[in-house]
């Protein structure tokens, strides 16, 4: 289920930078930048700050 709401929140956090960095201003770019950084940390060290808020709201693994 963690997996689930992970993937939902994050690809609706990509489409939202990108949405925004076409209508809004090119900065947002930066926000998909630390998404994809984000997930590439996440996959060496193991530690998503993502789940860890997801799993403290209750969401089970």
């Amino acid at each position: 289920m963690l997996n689930k709401y992970f993937r939902v929140i994050v690809g609706v956090m990509v489409l939202l930078s990108v949405v925004l960095t076409y209508y809004v201003s090119q900065n947002w770019m930066w926000f998909t930048v630390f998404i994809g950084v984000n997930l590439i940390q996440s996959a060496f060290t193991k530690w998503c700050l993502l789940e860890t808020i997801l799993m403290k709201l209750g969401v089970k693994k």
